[in-house]
């Protein structure tokens, strides 16, 4: 019999011993329940009612009296009433005795009752009647002879009834009382038995369940502790213990089948830890580092004090990290170890991932840090892995292919120049560069007029380098602008230093010089190629120069015309020698207005170049290029108004730049204007009342308000960019320009006087013998060869010559 059938035997037995103490209870318990109903709702209620009956029998004898001394006729009516609803009364409470009778005494008494009372009612209504006759005599004889020998025999029957009931009442008690006694004493016999049969089945419970249960987990519990799953727990039942039993046994197979693989398993990560060459820790609770952890770790850190350590003396000391950076990595630690994972989330972005760590003997390693939480199944953290990888060669290589792609990016750049342009450019660059020298070491102490040079130079050779697109240069100059700038402030915020001004300076040309080398060692070009400068390269059209030796070599030398013409054709040809189109002189600085305007949100605007016949000198050509470098930025920015603006105004939406030459009184006139919408000069009055320039009531022309702009850090920008706002733009111009001996003007082309906004251009007046004027077809030529010149690699300038 297995445990199961005998588990099932002993639950059927305890459940018919209590079945059968139960439904013994619930027997007796009717009975009596029956018993007590018939008492407390029929014998009891019945004797109550009849001791009622004499208080309703004293109020009609109370009724009848008041009615034989009523005063007058209402009342006796009133009186009447009532004595009828009594009677009424009266016969429902005999209706009611004779239902609850229980024996044929108490029914004939009740009977009797119901005689009675239509006797004595009888005897009152004839009472009544005499009284409302007005017999008042009459009334009361009869009331005190009838109605009191009915009221006397019913009160007997009455009482006599209510005797019958009371004996009934007390024997239904004391039956009920019996009753109730054998019940209990029936009930404990019951119980008794009933114990006695549950603690016979608890003890079989016992023996064949518990006791043998509580040895095998007694075994199993001392396989527990001792670990020794070679033990087996020995089978001697072959019910669901036995069975349980050999379940233990298999169960302990596994574990020890498990526990040889895991030893497996812990003696290859063993191997990993001490073969990897990675570093792996884990932090536990106080930031300590535990036991285990990779041998390599050892040779990264160049230390084998590792186990128990802090990690913050450990990792993070001789690091380059502030005190504020460790005090957050360290509370971050703290606040993750024993907390939900989500807190390693929180404050992850705070667990360093790279620290410079200077070893003892002073080398400084890079070394790359990974952190994970290290979690149990109710998501608490309960480590922290840290895997610690020395990568300073690697950021080293990293380092050198940066520096390979930073020289690829320049040389992308310097090619994206013509030679000429950028020699010119770099000269151009190194001579500010100079002038700054000159200037920084000339002042120990700030002067006004040294910083605006300063910050001129500077911000013309950012200028140069944005519109030849050498980002690299810009970034580096961009950075010593910067310094200018806060120099410049009514309260600087730094200080003039002349060391590291210089040391500033010296970055720039060192980065200007490096170009410079990519450009002649990296590349192979030297020098400003084969269109150089006039002392050494001219250009001029080949075929202009073959027609002039053919003609020559033809001419008839006995002939005074024919030389003259000769001589003055060879004449023409020699003086377009060092010369081009305007437009190629600023070739560069237009190229560059695409991306100027993309830059600003502008739409590109057009350019339209009036040259009138006249060629440039080579020798103007640098100044000309620094010039429009910052007006042509200028009328960009500040001239030209937004696509929508323009639009809603009823304009292009792409704007106009016009460019012309003439030779006028002895002098070159190059003219920049545009179509924007003018010179604002309500706002240049505003901005040189504000720096205290001009006084507020102080009256100026419209000419003198426009020379405002040449003041040195003037601007009209609302806000400072890259581009404008810097107050660098005029008075850098007509520094420029008086250096060559020319001039600069605002002239105004409406009638507008007074205005807002007033048309005007931009006139650059220099010595006329920077230009030359030419017919047509030699400006042709000279547009050509420009053209084709820029267009083709000196290797396939063939229809070029240089002289």
């Amino acid at each position: 019999m297995d445990i199961r059938q005998r588990i099932t035997i002993l639950v059927v037995s305890t459940f018919v011993a209590i079945a059968s103490i139960g439904g013994y209870a619930t027997y007796q318990s009717r009975g009596n329940a029956n018993q007590v109903k018939l008492v407390t709702e029929g014998v009891v209620p019945s004797a109550l009612a009849s001791a009622d009956l004499v208080s309703q029998l004293k109020d009609v004898q109370l009724a009848t009296m008041n009615l034989v001394s009523a005063p007058d006729a209402n009342l006796v009516s009133q009186i009447k009433t009532r004595l009828t609803g009594q009677k009424a009364k009266l016969q429902s409470s005999l209706e009611l005795q004779q239902q609850q009778a229980d024996s044929d005494t108490q029914r004939g008494l009740v009977q009797q009752a119901k005689e009675s009372l239509h006797n004595y009612f009888s005897a009152v209504d004839d009472t009544a009647n005499f009284k409302v006759a007005g017999q008042n005599e009459l009334a009361a004889a009869t009331l005190f002879a009838g109605v009191a020998q009915y009221q006397t025999e019913l009160e007997q029957i009455i009482d006599t009834l209510r005797i019958e009931k009371t004996r009934s009442k007390d024997a239904a008690i004391a039956s009920l009382n019996s009753r109730l006694a054998s019940t209990v004493s029936a009930l404990s016999v019951v119980t008794v038995l009933a114990i006695v049969v549950l603690s016979a089945i608890g003890f079989m419970l016992y023996r064949q369940i518990i006791r043998p249960i509580g040895r095998m987990q007694s075994m199993m519990s001392e396989i527990a502790t001792s670990q020794d799953f070679t033990r087996r727990v020995p089978v001697e039942r072959a019910d669901e213990i036995g069975r349980s039993t050999e379940a233990f046994n298999a169960m302990l197979a596994k574990i020890q089948e498990s526990s040889a693989q895991l030893k497996q398993k812990t003696t290859d990560i063993q191997a990993m830890l001490q073969n990897m060459p990675q570093g792996i820790l884990t932090v536990v609770a106080g930031s300590r580092i535990h036991h285990e952890y990779s041998a390599y770790l050892e040779t990264i850190l160049e230390t084998n004090d590792v186990p128990n350590r802090d990690v913050m003396a450990l990792i993070f000391s001789d690091t380059h990290l502030g005190a504020d950076v460790l005090s957050q990595v360290e509370a971050a630690i703290g606040s993750c170890i024993g907390e939900d994972a989500m807190n390693f989330d929180f404050n992850a972005h705070l667990l360093v991932g790279e620290v410079e760590k200077r070893m003892p003997d002073g080398r400084v390693k890079i070394l790359d840090l990974n952190w994970s939480p290290i979690t149990d199944d109710n998501d608490t953290v309960v480590r922290l892995m840290l895997c610690v990888r020395d990568v300073t060669e690697l950021r080293k290589l990293a380092l050198e292919a940066n520096e390979q792609k930073h020289e690829l990016e320049m040389i992308g750049e310097i090619l994206a120049v013509s030679q000429e342009k950028f020699h010119e450019f770099i000269v151009s660059a190194l001579t500010f560069i100079d002038e700054n020298e000159i200037v920084l070491h000339r002042h120990i102490e700030p002067d006004a007029d040294a910083l605006a040079q300063l910050f001129r130079n500077m911000h013309t050779i950012k200028g140069n380098a944005r519109t030849y697109g050498l980002q690299h240069l810009t970034n580096v100059v961009h950075e010593a602008e910067q310094t200018y700038e806060a120099l410049r402030k009514p309260r600087p915020d730094i200080a003039w230093d002349q060391d590291s001004l210089l040391a500033e300076l010296a970055g720039v040309r060192a980065a200007v010089e490096r170009y410079s080398h990519i450009n002649e060692v990296s590349l192979g070009r030297r020098g400003p190629g084969r269109r150089g400068v006039t002392e050494r390269y001219l250009l001029v059209d080949k075929g202009e120069i073959l027609e002039t030796l053919h003609r020559l070599e033809t001419v008839n030398t006995g002939n005074l015309h024919e030389l003259v013409a000769a001589r003055d054709a060879v004449r023409k040809t020699l003086r377009l020698l060092g010369t081009e189109p305007i437009a190629a002189t600023l070739g560069a600085v237009l190229d560059a207005v695409p991306a100027l305007a993309a830059e600003l949100g502008k739409a590109t605007p057009s350019i339209r170049i009036d040259d009138n016949g006249y060629v440039i000198r080579n020798q103007a050509s640098g100044l000309l290029k620094n010039v429009f470098m910052h007006l042509v930025r200028n009328a960009v920015d500040h001239g030209l108004e937004a696509a929508d603006v323009r639009t809603a105004a009823g304009k292009a939406a792409n704007g106009l730049l016009r460019i012309s030459l003439a030779v006028a009184d002895g002098t070159l006139q190059v003219a920049l204007w545009d179509d924007g919408r003018g010179l604002a000069l309500l706002r240049i009055r505003a901005i040189a009342v504000e720096r205290g320039l001009v006084s507020v009531d102080e009256p100026l022309s419209d000419d003198e308000i426009a020379n405002l702009i040449f003041r040195p850090g003037f601007s009209t920008a609302e806000r400072v960019t890259d581009i404008s706002g810097r107050g660098v733009g005029m008075d850098a111009v007509q520094d420029f320009v008086r250096r060559e001996g020319g001039k600069i003007a605002i002239r105004f082309t409406d009638d507008a006087v007074g205005a807002n906004f007033r048309q005007f251009k931009t006139v650059i007046s220099l010595p006329d013998s920077y230009a030359i004027q030419v017919d047509d077809n030699q400006l042709e030529h000279l547009r050509d060869a420009s053209a084709h010149a820029e267009a083709q690699p000196l290797s396939q300038r063939g229809e070029v010559s240089t002289l």
